[in-house]
């Protein structure tokens, strides 16, 4: 049996283990950064110079400092110091200073993008997979300028939303 568990490394209390205190403590600081967890800001490459207790931040590609060698992770400053929490694919965080959730695909963390196969409001679908292009009208017997005018913003707003290709 391993001393920690497989996803975050919390660390197990052991039969015969001195100081099981320590290890609950560690456990319990861990899981405090990771349940419904949320960051400062965007990804910083270095520590910032006060953090307060329970803040956390995504350590930056190039990572310096004390950060050195964490990138990607989740820091979490406690009462010990840092806690550094390696991802795992499917981990979202909530970004306090933008107002958005950031997620880990496994490779990079997004910048407020989360990937969905539908949006339901209500009960009701709003958004769905990306339709294809609609063709702006073109031909026929009666020109009328400003209904094409009308359709064509139509089609480019739905584009503009990713709605239509």
């Amino acid at each position: 049996m391993s001393d920690r568990t497989p996803r975050f490394e919390l660390p197990f209390i052991l039969p015969g283990q001195a100081q099981k205190e320590l290890y609950h403590n560690e456990a319990l600081a861990r899981v405090d950064a990771l349940l419904h967890s949320a960051i400062e800001g965007s990804p910083l490459a270095q520590p910032p110079e006060q953090p307060q207790e329970g803040q956390c931040w995504v350590v930056a590609t190039g990572g310096a400092g004390g950060w050195s060698g964490k990138d990607h992770q989740l820091a979490a400053w406690t009462e010990g110091g840092w806690r550094f929490i390696a991802p795992e694919a499917g981990m979202t965080l909530w970004n306090k200073d933008g107002g958005y959730w950031v997620h880990w695909n496994g490779a990079s963390w997004s910048d407020g993008e989360l990937p969905v196969r539908r949006i339901h409001v209500n009960g009701q679908q709003v958004v769905g997979g990306r339709q294809p292009l609609i063709p702006t009208p073109s031909g026929g017997t009666v020109i009328d300028a400003e209904a094409r005018a009308a359709l064509a913003q139509v089609i480019a707003t739905l584009m503009t939303h990713g709605l239509t290709g």
